[in-house]
């Protein structure tokens, strides 16, 4: 069924398409002439930028923050998605084909990125990076889901505090999309903030203009709402568990292969290529691991108290109880802890999944599996930890010492700071 949202980027395509712009030369120039002055003023990074996330797994089916583009600045609603690069926005370009937004369309600048530029070139395979028109940059972007973005790359002013109050306004490129196809699981926002690894990543960007350190992460509350950060200076280095970004699966980002333990006890899965991705709602195994886990599942739960519900459509696999169940808390002790292993050298590292971590209350009141058959939306072997997984703990992406980390957290506890961008 693979009902929830799905991040990863599986295609870059290359196209053409000529866009109207509406911003002056005047804005672009002051616009870069205050990026420089930050650039000079933060050459010595010390400080973070620290992000208030709303949304949830369900029933909203995402986290977004609020990002301010433009000259003048608006605001705009993004899907935070570590799975995919590019940020981009739902553009009048005119717009071809777009879909319900919270805000206005956007209006792009008149600064086209080329297609030289390295963060274009970054954009396609090695060998597909062809140039029908040398002083533009065109993209599309498929992802999981079905969904896609087509457009063009450009660079705007984007407004941001740091936590010391500091005010910077760098020009970032961001696509362009006046072509958008809704995926499957579809939600109205004006548009996706990419967090990924590569060089078009806003995190990226940043950093490139020495303007953070190349490290960030977020906190996702199982309640509801969260913060995001870029930087390393909100969080105590060593109280988080620690593993090494793989070198074998370098589009992501990944821990490496894991071996999948549910009640403490190996389940004889192993090697299983796993990557993080705030833009999946929910959690993907492959094929196999999947109908393994969900057939030892089943069989626990024979001897509970609990029913299957294949009337409730919420997800896949939903259970009813002789009452419905207000929240997981009802039903936790019915269910195990899942827990995925990652040897780092002579390390060894689990990422617990307590029942929290993989279940939802239905609006129905049953409880249902949070955990999906990356098959169906053409996953593959990858696995994916979604969001779901990833609630109520910091979890880190540190591109510079090439580790991802994580520590239970209140994630509803924002850090303090004398500025967060809202």
């Amino acid at each position: 069924m693979g009902k929830g949202k799905v991040g990863l980027v599986m295609a870059l395509v290359l196209v053409s398409f000529v866009i109207s712009t509406s911003s002056s030369d005047e804005e672009q120039m002051s616009s870069s002439s205050s990026s420089s002055s930050s650039s000079s003023l933060f050459n010595h990074v010390g400080s973070s930028l620290l992000f208030q996330v709303h949304g949830n797994v369900y029933p909203t089916g995402y986290y977004n923050v609020t990002m301010y583009i433009g000259q003048p600045a608006r605001p705009y609603f993004l899907d935070l998605d570590t799975g995919s690069d590019l940020t981009w926005l739902q553009c009048d370009a005119p717009c071809v084909r777009c879909v319900e937004a919270p805000h206005p369309l956007y209006r792009p600048s008149n600064d086209l990125v080329p297609c030289e530029d390295p963060i274009c070139a970054s954009l396609h395979a090695p060998g597909h990076h062809n140039c029908e028109d040398p002083a533009q940059c065109d993209y599309e972007l498929e992802y999981a889901d079905g969904g896609s973005s087509l457009g063009v790359l450009v660079k705007d002013a984007f407004a941001f505090n740091y936590t010391n109050g500091q005010r910077l306004n760098p020009r970032l490129a961001l696509g362009c999309g006046y072509n958008q196809v809704p995926g499957a699981s579809y939600h109205p926002l004006d548009g996706i903030l990419g967090l990924g690894k590569g060089k078009s990543s806003i995190v990226s960007q940043l950093h490139s203009q020495k303007l953070i350190r190349n490290v960030v992460g977020h906190c996702l509350s199982g309640g509801g709402g969260g913060f995001l950060f870029f930087g390393d200076d909100l969080y105590d280095s060593s109280r988080v568990v620690w593993t090494s970004m793989s070198s074998d699966y370098t589009k992501y980002y990944s821990p490496g292969v894991a071996e999948l333990f549910f009640g403490g006890e190996t389940t004889g899965l192993k090697n299983l290529p796993v990557v993080f991705d705030s833009g999946s709602s929910y959690t993907y195994l492959n094929r196999v691991t999947y109908q393994t886990l969900t057939s030892i599942m089943k069989k626990e739960l024979s001897a509970k108290s609990l029913k299957e519900a294949p009337e409730d459509e919420t997800l896949p696999l939903c259970w009813k109880g002789r009452r419905p169940f207000k929240n997981v808390h009802d039903v936790k002790k019915c269910f195990k802890t899942l827990a995925l292993s990652f040897t780092d050298g002579k390390t060894r590292t689990l990422f617990e999944l307590n029942p929290e971590a993989y279940l939802i209350i239905s609006n129905k009141g049953n409880v249902c599996l949070g955990i999906l058959n990356g098959a169906e939306v053409g996953l593959q072997d990858l696995n994916v930890i979604g969001a779901i997984s990833m609630q109520d703990r910091l979890v880190i992406f540190d591109n510079e010492k090439q580790m991802i980390g994580w520590m239970p957290t209140n994630c509803d506890q924002i850090p303090k700071s004398k500025a967060m961008n809202t």
